[in-house]
């Protein structure tokens, strides 16, 4: 491949994913969809190299929203990161899904772990960290 070239690849996206891509480059005026996907990444790759200066004890709010009917996942994740969760709110929200608001403080490295694990879980919608 030449420097400067783009390598071409296949992802699978869902309707309602695939809507959403859409109207978001309706929305921001990109040229098409693979300039919307290219500036989707680069914001979550910003957000993760954020995180990971993240040191010593921190203070933070951690945005879940999750599909009511697998709210499983997200419960185990709770318990397994109950030591730095100060409070946290339940909301039920319109379309059979949850909203859960988490206050915590401790260790950067727990915060970032139990983001990343939210992440990462097929039952998360969207998961999105506020450091104060």
């Amino acid at each position: 491949m030449f420097i400067g070239m783009s390598e071409i690849i296949s992802i699978s996206l869902g309707d309602d994913v695939l809507a959403s891509l859409g109207k978001l480059q309706a929305d921001l005026g990109f040229s098409g969809r693979s300039e919307t996907i290219r500036a989707a990444l680069r914001l979550l790759a910003a957000e993760q190299k954020s995180r990971s200066r993240l040191k010593g004890v921190c203070d933070a709010v951690l945005l879940v929203i999750h599909k009511e009917d697998r709210s499983e996942e997200v419960s185990e994740i709770r318990h397994k990161y109950s030591s730095i969760i100060k409070t946290q709110i339940h909301n039920h929200l319109e379309s059979h899904k949850c909203l859960e608001i988490f206050v915590l403080r401790g260790d950067a490295q727990k915060v970032t772990k139990m983001t990343e694990e939210l992440q990462a879980s097929r039952s998360v919608e969207l998961a999105k960290l506020v450091v104060s």
